[in-house]
């Protein structure tokens, strides 16, 4: 299931951590990857928690207070939910594709491809069958200065933890969903400018782990959003229309259910990112220092 989440992650890049009577301080500086919705007729406190995918295991950490949250809660909700085996088959499905990849370029354009891809330690012939998706896909695994065996993933350690103390599992999207604002958002061609960018990306990662580790979510998303990686477009498509759909939806779920939601740290941020749109609703939304 591991490898699914890393799928996930490569879809962020493309698409890219109680009790209810415990006191909560807030963070002075606005800044939190854990934030407590309350008010607006909810009968318990939600959460959301902010989160950085995958991570090699020596930059890997949850907060405590992320832990106490899932315990105070009755649902673990994701992106998209794993545990689910209709979205695992979609999800597998995903980085294949009938046409492919040589059919969809001219010959000095493969050729270029081909080239590149060398420098991910595979090739247009291995990949030719795969989709836009699975050529992002390496980007994000190159990105993580580790061997797959190293590499942890945050959602799995809190599903994990969340399927132990039998809570409710939900997803805010589909993977249908999810190829779709990819699709609206990187052609093929702007999968392979971005592919030529591999260093970078590996640059960025870093940044954003730091930011991530630290807590300081902003800078997260104000890297996420840099115009060298993500243009009006694929902002639009991969940040700011997701999390409009998911703001509708997260309403129904918290009066259900108390629920932990677990996003993509760059989700919250932003006029357009969830916190602000969560507050526009009515709800209190505010960062949380400890459980």
């Amino acid at each position: 299931m591991k490898n699914f989440v890393k799928i996930g992650f490569a879809a962020l890049l493309a698409v890219t951590c109680m009790s209810a009577k415990a006191q909560n301080k807030k963070q002075p500086d606005g800044n939190s990857v854990l934030w407590e919705v309350t008010g607006n007729g909810l009968s318990q406190p939600s959460y959301i928690t902010g989160t950085c995918h995958i991570m090699c295991s020596k930059d890997f950490e949850i907060k405590p207070k992320v832990f106490k949250a899932l315990e105070a809660t009755a649902n673990f909700v994701m992106e998209i939910n794993y545990t689910d085996p209709l979205e695992i088959v979609a999800l597998q499905g995903m980085f294949l594709t009938d046409k492919k990849l040589s059919d969809q370029l001219t010959a000095q354009e493969a050729k270029e491809l081909d080239k590149i891809l060398a420098d991910y330690g595979t090739s247009l012939k291995d990949m030719d069958s795969s989709s836009p998706q699975a050529l992002y896909a390496l980007i994000s695994m190159k990105a993580v200065p580790c061997s797959q065996t190293e590499i942890k993933s945050y959602e799995m350690e809190l599903l994990q933890k969340a399927l132990k103390s039998k809570k409710g599992i939900g997803g805010l999207e589909k993977v249908e969903d999810q190829l779709t604002s990819i699709n609206k958002a990187y052609d093929l061609k702007e999968v392979v400018q971005q592919l030529k960018m591999g260093k970078e990306y590996e640059v960025l990662m870093q940044d954003m782990i730091s930011a991530f580790k630290k807590e300081d979510v902003q800078s997260v998303y104000s890297l996420f959003k840099n115009d060298k990686f993500m243009n009006d477009k694929q902002e639009k498509a991969m940040l700011t229309d997701r999390n409009k759909n998911w703001a509708e939806k997260m309403p129904d779920m918290m009066k259900k259910k108390s629920s932990l939601f677990a996003v993509g740290g760059a989700h919250l941020m932003g006029d357009n990112g969830i916190i602000q749109l969560l507050k526009a609703k009515g709800y209190s939304v505010r960062p949380v220092a400890d459980l």
